[in-house]
């Protein structure tokens, strides 16, 4: 039914600007369209104005035809045009031949032929082309029965599309999750077949399709592709390695499916893409940690440590950035530590100040999750609670910053500066932590002095 409706919807709505900017290819001879992810998008009834253009225009003509282009991808015949305000990415109908390391074309040829240049594309979905004059669209693959189908299948021969580029076996994952759709059959077969030649794939591009599937709304679907595929073994070997540990939690029988819910419900609640890795991550210490204690009772004691490590690993490999890395590190660490009313407000103080109060948000996110995928909703009254007293001491004395004293003023009087200055400091902000009334300057020396003489007596 849908397969048919799509079929006579064969009209894209062309905005003014772009047929304006049409216009000057049709007037020196050459076609303009618009290809690919706003084409599908459009018969999906989802906006998307991130237009890929192609054209019959080699580059050099493209320059000659506007005053501001930029070479930004010219090897591979794609310039940018500037023009009244806007940018045009505009790519060369072209032909790819060889691709001996498995994701870059040896040889490219710019032809003339809009159906060759489509089919050189990976999936029937992404290859639509609309007409930027009158928005008539070329279907030469059934895109739109596939569209109707909710299908994701690959042009022509599956195994001849993942041989040419090994990141579309992670592109066919990133799809089927963004759009709820399955891989067809002879496609999905041939994933599991060419799954080594990920490795063909540098670790950026894979990070990046890694984390444009984390952002979909259900990420799990792509993920269980990864893994149904064998890429993900591949890939992130120490997620996998979560599927052999049996577990009861919400709707999952072992660590992996309790991870994938983690990470839907990041999704679901529309957390950054920090949470969601971190969400990924949160448990992959499990199985170096597992234990049976007396009563034959499975534990994980320093998962959470063990995982924070891993995920630093994990996320170094992909060439993940440092701040990424140090926050997904800091919230996996820390994720086990829950609050209780007979916390004292110096241990708020001391977690506070140990977590960050800029990174608090993304731990009760992590945590709210996990809660989630492990008993179906989040402890919403310990959250409130636990915001409550950070609130009420948040402006208390907490780091070094905030002691009524300085280095200069224990310099001044008597304590020479030197590590053992920095101890009696550190030793300061203990007792003020506990004790902040005791933040006086004058209390302070005091104390200093009794602190230091202790520390340097013979």
């Amino acid at each position: 039914m849908f397969s048919a409706i799509f079929k006579t919807m064969k009209r894209y709505p062309v905005p003014d600007e772009i047929k304006a900017f049409a216009k000057v290819f049709a007037e020196n001879g050459y076609s303009l369209y618009i290809v690919g992810g706003a084409v599908r998008d459009h018969f999906l009834g989802t906006a998307n104005s991130d237009y890929d253009f192609c054209t019959d225009a080699q580059p050099q003509q493209v320059v000659e035809m506007f005053r501001k282009v930029i070479p930004t991808g010219i090897k591979h015949g794609t310039v940018t045009v500037l023009l009244r305000g806007a940018s045009y990415e505009v790519t060369t109908f072209r032909s790819e031949s060889d691709y001996s390391d498995g994701r870059h074309p040896d040889n490219v040829t710019y032809i003339t032929n809009l159906h060759e240049d489509l089919s050189r594309r990976d999936f029937t979905i992404n290859a639509l082309a609309a007409d930027c004059i009158q928005g008539n669209v070329t279907d030469d693959f059934d895109g739109l029965g596939d569209l109707g189908k909710g299908l994701v299948r690959a042009i022509g021969n599956p195994r001849e599309r993942f041989k040419e580029d090994a990141l579309r076996l992670m592109r066919l994952a990133r799809f089927c999750s963004k759009l709820d759709f399955k891989p067809e059959a002879e496609t999905f077969q041939a994933a599991k077949e060419l799954a080594p030649t990920i490795a063909n794939v540098s670790q950026e591009r894979i990070y990046d399709e890694l984390s444009k599937i984390l952002m979909t709304k259900v990420p799990s679907v792509g993920l269980s592709i990864l893994e149904n595929t064998g890429i993900l073994a591949i890939v992130l070997p120490e997620l996998t390695a979560c599927r052999a540990i049996k577990q009861n939690k919400v709707g999952a029988c072992d660590v992996l499916e309790h991870t994938y819910n983690c990470v839907d419900a990041a999704a679901a609640n529309g957390y950054s893409l920090t949470v969601r890795l971190a969400a990924l991550l949160h448990d992959i210490g499990k199985p170096s940690t597992m234990a049976f204690n007396q009563y034959g009772i499975m534990r994980f004691h320093g998962h959470d440590v063990q995982g924070s490590k891993m995920a630093k690993d994990v996320l170094r490999r992909l060439k993940c950035s440092n701040r990424t890395i140090d926050d997904v590190g800091l919230v996996i660490a820390e994720h086990m530590t829950h609050y209780t009313p007979n916390w004292t407000d110096g241990a708020v103080k001391r977690f506070i100040r140990r977590v960050g109060r800029q990174n608090l948000d993304m731990l009760f996110e992590l945590q709210r999750c996990d809660q989630i995928a492990s008993t179906g909703a989040p402890n919403a009254e310990e959250y409130e609670a636990f915001m409550k007293r950070i609130t009420e001491l948040e402006n208390q004395p907490m780091n070094l910053k905030d002691l009524a004293v300085t280095g200069e003023d224990l310099a001044k009087a008597g304590i020479p500066k030197s590590k053992t200055m920095g101890e009696v400091l550190g030793k300061l902000l203990e007792m003020v932590v506990d004790y902040p009334t005791l933040n006086d300057k004058e209390t302070l020396i005091k104390q200093a002095l009794v602190i230091y003489n202790q520390m340097t007596a013979v």
